[in-house]
């Protein structure tokens, strides 16, 4: 008997991207129950305060629930585009050092 190797099939995916939202997010805020892996898009944006204390906003724009097979490929195919980004691009500072004052235009 000769050995029989399963067939591969070849599958076609077709993307539907006509009702697609798209948005924008400066920061994401996650959370997680067994089940589940929950993750806040949204943006951090600086507010006045009346003492003048440092304050930030963060309003949520989306909220994408995924388990947590879904939540590693996601991981997975995040570290993958941000090596192949950093490999033609250089590392990405996460905190880059920021200038004591910022540059003022003459007057």
């Amino acid at each position: 008997m000769a050995d029989q190797q399963p067939q591969q099939q070849q599958v076609e995916l077709r993307i539907d991207e006509s009702k697609m939202h798209m948005a924008y997010a400066n920061t994401i805020r996650t959370s997680t129950t067994g089940d589940e892996v929950v993750l806040d898009f949204g943006m951090n944006l600086p507010v006045p305060t009346q003492d003048n204390r440092p304050a930030l906003l963060f309003t949520v724009g989306s909220r994408v629930v995924m388990n947590w097979r879904g939540a590693k490929r996601l991981a997975i195919s995040l570290g993958q585009v941000i090596r192949q980004f950093e490999e033609a691009n250089g590392e990405i500072q996460l905190n880059p050092a920021q200038p004591k004052s910022a540059p003022r235009l003459s007057e």
